[in-house]
């Protein structure tokens, strides 16, 4: 018997879905339930279970017993066709959960749908009844799941070969714009949340030359459909990968408009991160580390190579798009230099290899507290710098022959299109098998170790310069330059990261080293003046700029409403801040030139690959 779920949209304002899952229950025994802790993806425990509401029985034809095991399982005892009844609670309006209120309903079935222990691999059959509260006649269904006997708005019946296709494939409904593009004869769907008015028609032209980029390099396409779901927010930023679609969230000003035909930073961003979770189709969905097959969703599942599948993915989401030609490679440049800025400004980077980020992600790089500047490093940014350095030795030990992307599609064909897990400290292997000798001193330094990645050396190898400055300001995170200019003064700087609080200034986070620390000053505390001036966010540096280097001043705060003074040295901000610009002719190193082209042209190109 094949498992189903029914599920209804009722009453929005409950923002509760309403599930019904109908079983078999033996008279051999109980079945066993549970849903999720956590979506894969996204590492870490997030209780999904804690959302589900009133669990009782339905329609049954007989006595049916649920006794609750632990905080995500349950135990069913009975006879015969039953009928479970339950609701979910959904108002997390991020791609990792589920949402519902009378303007949208969106949902991943890690967070809906209790798994039925020992029927994992049998058909498993959703219904999705459309809505009739007031405003949802025009709400519509987008998924990837596969339709059964649906209607015009695609509600009604859908299926899944197994509980693992199921909660890989998330839901939107609603009212939604959309567009749609064919790759290598594929059909792809974007669809819009709330971005009415934006210049779809610019997106629908753009995204296709990503996705051919990823193809191109990789040689196929794996799936027979693509969906991309994206929902516009005031200040949203995110994605998450899965088997043949992806869910986004971006500010809905990064989204092109009518009349604006520049590629500004914002766009940019939006089609990094289109182009980040399209390559996830082979990086992490088919290439992926041995313990994430068939992961146990009910734990932590812990792998050294996130640095791989989400570095090396980041270092290539920004490097297509200046390959397909849809940023100048000086704009490429300028969205490059803001991750070494990233790399400069956290002091976490002299502590954890990449490695351990990637192990502890669970624990530390999702749960970051006020110390995690100075105590970890990020697998994303340091995991994409780390893939250029592994690049640039690829190409010169093979005396540039090969290149990352021949990496990649090696990983391709022995692990991605055969279903095998990669296992833990292969990539190195990998690598060595690939290039011909050993390549452990690079991974020992720059992978499992925290030595310092030498950027410049790496950079210079493709004809890039690096000028490492102090910033300008919090929101200074460097860029493309012609030449390097003039040295500016330096910011003074507090060292430590603020906010407003009750109209008061707030210590966030100390950063280590920095004058902050050097004064005692902790995270929580309420900065009330500097040199007896009260001190306002907005006023925050000037009154801090009135001081030379060396000089001490006199700060009051509240520690626990307790007022207090420290004393603090004025020190200058930190040379933390990174400009890339092109070296000239006569700069560059012996093969530079014909080395930066082949790493920027296209893999669909007559000489690409």
């Amino acid at each position: 018997m094949p498992v189903e779920y029914h599920l209804s949209l009722e009453d929005p304002h409950t923002h509760e879905y309403q599930v019904t899952l109908r079983l078999e229950v033996t008279p051999q025994g109980a079945l066993r339930l549970s849903l999720p802790a956590w979506i894969p993806g996204s590492y870490m425990i997030r209780d999904f279970a804690r959302n589900i509401r009133d669990l009782r029985p339905g329609c049954t034809s007989g006595e049916l017993r649920i006794e609750k095991l632990d905080k995500q399982t349950w135990e069913v005892r009975g006879e015969g066709a039953m009928e479970l009844v339950y609701r979910v609670y959904a108002l997390d309006e991020s791609v990792r959960s589920a949402y519902f209120d009378d303007t949208r309903a969106y949902f991943n079935g890690t967070s809906l749908f209790l798994r039925v222990h020992g029927h994992e691999g049998e058909l498993h059959r959703l219904f999705i009844e459309g809505p009739t509260f007031p405003g949802s006649h025009a709400w519509r269904v987008a998924t990837t799941l596969d339709r059964g006997k649906v209607d015009d708005r695609g509600f009604g019946l859908y299926t899944a070969p197994g509980y693992e296709a199921l909660i890989d494939c998330p839901v939107e409904i609603g009212n939604f714009d959309e567009l749609s593009f064919d790759v290598e004869g594929v059909p792809h769907r974007m669809i819009f949340v709330e971005a009415r008015g934006a210049d779809l028609g610019r997106v629908g032209r753009d995204v296709p030359r990503i996705c051919q980029e990823h193809v191109s390099m990789f040689g196929e396409l794996p799936v027979d459909r693509y969906l991309f779901q994206t929902l516009a927010t005031p200040d949203g930023y995110g994605g998450l990968e899965h088997h043949d679609s992806t869910s986004l969230i971006c500010k809905r000003s990064d989204l092109p408009w009518p009349g604006k035909q520049d590629m500004d930073k914002g766009y940019r961003q939006y089609l990094a991160l289109c182009s980040h979770e399209y390559f996830h189709l082979w990086n992490v969905k088919r290439i992926r580390p041995e313990q994430f097959a068939g992961a146990d969703l009910s734990r932590e599942v812990h792998s050294e190579l996130l640095w791989a599948f989400e570095g090396i993915t980041s270092y290539y989401d920004e490097l297509a798009l200046a390959r397909c030609g849809l940023v100048s490679r000086s704009d490429y440049l300028d969205m490059l230099a803001p991750t070494l800025t990233r790399y400069l400004r956290n002091a976490g980077r002299k502590r954890q290899s990449v490695a351990e980020a990637s192990f502890d992600a669970w624990t530390k790089f999702y749960k970051q507290d006020e110390s995690a500047p100075n105590a970890i490093v990020s697998y994303y940014n340091k995991g994409a710098l780390v893939a250029l350095g592994l690049d640039r030795l690829i190409r010169l030990v093979s005396g540039d022959r090969l290149c990352l992307d021949d990496l990649m599609r090696r990983l391709w064909r022995r692990y991605g299109t055969t279903g095998k897990g990669v296992p833990e400290r292969s990539i190195e292997n990998e690598v060595a098998s690939l290039i011909g000798q050993p390549a452990n001193e690079f991974f020992e330094r720059y992978v499992y170790g925290v030595e310092e990645l030498p950027l410049a050396n790496w950079l210079a190898a493709y004809g890039v310069g690096v000028h490492v400055r102090p910033g300008g300001s919090p929101q200074d995170f460097g860029g493309y330059i012609e030449r390097p200019g003039s040295v500016s003064p330096a910011r003074i700087g507090l060292g430590a990261q603020t906010s407003t609080r009750d109209g008061l200034v707030r210590i966030d986070r100390v950063f280590a080293g920095g004058a902050a620390e050097q004064a005692g000053l902790a995270p929580g505390d309420l900065l009330m003046a500097i040199a007896g001036e009260r001190c306002r966010q907005e006023t925050l540096e000037e009154l801090l700029a009135r001081h030379q280097a060396g000089e001490k001043v006199r700060l009051t705060v509240f520690r626990r409403d307790l007022l207090r003074e420290v004393e603090l040295s004025i020190v200058p901000s930190a040379a933390d801040t990174a400009d890339l610009y092109w070296l000239k002719e006569s700069e560059l190193t012996e093969g530079a030139a014909g080395r930066r082209d082949r790493w920027l042209r296209s893999s669909s190109g007559p000489d690409g690959g």
